[in-house]
């Protein structure tokens, strides 16, 4: 068993005869992030004449907002896919009407022209069930997402709802390949 001594910080730097100095703390610089401005939280809409397949939904945190992205393979924007995103007070899967608890303080509708399936085959290309979270997002940790579930794949269309902290605002847009849809950490143009 081993002893330890301690002997004030007096005597040893006296007997010592040298003094250490204790490292100084970095300075911490947190710069303010200036957050895209502008976005609303009305319903936004795009129709497009061609439906492509969804096949991955993911999702991704930013300093400024919470991302969802829908990926539609062939899309792009010259041949974007058709969307209508809103805020609704329930949820109600299309075609049978039946309603879907999406747990948040708020929640965002997302319905993509994007069918999950091959529309000549019938084959599945998006995993995702009825009233079921989306297959593989996991929003722990999210400042602005609470949940994420599927509600159909009807008539050519992918519904998805997206349980959100508090009606923020949005934006929706398109990549090459892919529906992105932002969602806001706060109404202020600051991280």
């Amino acid at each position: 068993m081993r002893r330890l001594i301690a002997l004030p910080m007096v005597a040893v730097l006296l007997g010592g005869g040298v003094a250490a100095a204790a490292p100084a703390a970095p300075a911490v610089t947190t710069a303010a992030v200036s957050c895209p401005t502008g976005w609303g939280s009305l319903p936004e809409d795009r129709t497009a004449p061609d439906a492509r397949s969804l096949v991955n939904v993911r999702t991704g945190a930013h300093p400024c907002f919470d991302r969802i992205v829908l990926d539609v393979p062939g899309s792009s924007a010259g041949h974007p896919v058709g969307y209508h995103v809103r805020y609704v007070d329930t949820l109600y899967q299309d075609g049978s009407g039946q309603p879907i608890p999406v747990r948040g303080g708020a929640l965002i509708e997302i319905v993509a022209q994007a069918p999950s399936y091959d529309v000549t085959t019938g084959t599945a290309t998006y995993p995702g069930r009825a009233g079921q979270p989306l297959p593989g997002v996991d929003l722990t940790g999210y400042r602005t997402f609470v949940e994420a579930k599927f509600a159909s794949s009807f008539e050519g269309q992918t519904q998805l709802g997206l349980g959100v902290r508090a009606r923020l605002p949005f934006r929706v847009f398109q990549l090459d390949g892919r529906l992105v849809v932002d969602v806001a950490h706060s109404w202020t143009a600051t991280a």
